[in-house]
């Protein structure tokens, strides 16, 4: 089975999200849109919300690791996202928190390999 990069970033989006219910997390939103961009996933552990940035990779691994394509930039533009978020929503956080999480699929299957949540990744 051959996915689209689209199919693959959603089918990422939509297993982090389950893992996230799995680990005691509130899911706030997913796929916030402005006109500036999009965050992936808003989410609350406790008092603290949580801006997370999804990478899914397959094991061809031909384009690096997850974790490296979330560059400066990308830093830049969720943490811009982040505080638009906050400055048009009410919400009882005093804390906030940036996380990436990784997603690694099987090529040719929804078969999860690896997932982790990295913590303050930026």
């Amino acid at each position: 089975m051959t996915r689209s990069r689209k199919q693959t970033g959603a089918l990422g989006e939509q297993i982090a999200s389950d893992w996230l219910l799995r680990q005691g997390c509130e899911l706030i939103v997913r796929n916030w849109r402005c006109q500036e961009g999009e965050l992936d996933i808003i989410a609350a552990e406790g008092d603290t919300l949580l801006f997370l940035e999804v990478r899914t990779r397959t094991t061809s691994g031909r384009f690096g690791t997850a974790e490296e394509s979330v560059d400066w930039r990308k830093q830049r533009q969720v943490r811009h996202l982040a505080a638009r978020y906050l400055s048009t929503t009410q919400h009882p956080f005093r804390r906030f928190r940036f996380d990436v999480i990784v997603v690694y699929l099987h090529r040719h299957s929804a078969e999860v390999l690896n997932i982790r949540q990295i913590r303050n990744a930026f």
